[in-house]
């Protein structure tokens, strides 16, 4: 069966292209959720009409999210993670973690764009892809560092020495 796609389908096809599906394919999944119209002349027509309205759309959205990827591409996201003493941290760094990341940072991006197959669990520079558009994706590069490490390394030079030195004032005053 011949349909006019009204909206982008993943391995399918774009908007306004002209396809050949399985008929129950067209009627049960493409046309109930209005992706396809059948393909008549009046109604290709009428999707002409709406694709050059589309286009400029598209157009005009491409060009926010590569303004947008640029703008992101520039940003550094360091998260802070426990980690233990082999360097292998205690539970991972996931999309909500990032996507977190970056509303702070004054980005509202959709979870569900980022391309994370699986969380982060090890310490160092990771590159996240982030779908912004269609056509435009933005590496974003996030690093995952020891949660308090200078902290934890400073504090505890300060607390050795004056063990050190309390332990022999002692031992003499003692004798």
């Amino acid at each position: 069966m011949e349909v006019i796609l009204r909206e982008h389908v993943e391995h399918l096809g774009d908007r306004g292209e002209i396809v050949n599906v399985a008929a129950g394919y067209a009627r049960n999944y493409l046309l109930p959720r209005k992706l396809a119209l059948p393909a008549t002349v009046g109604n290709k027509k009428h999707v002409e009409r709406e694709r050059r309205i589309v286009e400029s759309r598209e157009a005009e959205a491409k060009a926010v999210a590569e303004a947008l990827a640029a703008r992101m591409a520039a940003v550094d996201l360091t998260i802070a993670r426990r980690v233990g003493d082999t360097n292998q941290l205690y539970g991972s760094v996931t999309a909500t973690d990032i996507v977190e990341l970056l509303k702070e940072k004054g980005f509202e991006v959709d979870r569900r764009k980022l391309i994370l197959p699986e969380p982060i669990k090890a310490i160092g520079d990771q590159t996240v892809p982030l779908k912004l558009h269609r056509l435009v994706t933005v590496q974003l590069v996030v690093h995952v560092v020891r949660e308090g490490g200078a902290r934890l390394d400073t504090a505890a030079t300060d607390d050795a020495p004056p063990a050190v030195e309390s332990s022999p004032a002692s031992e003499p005053a003692s004798e």
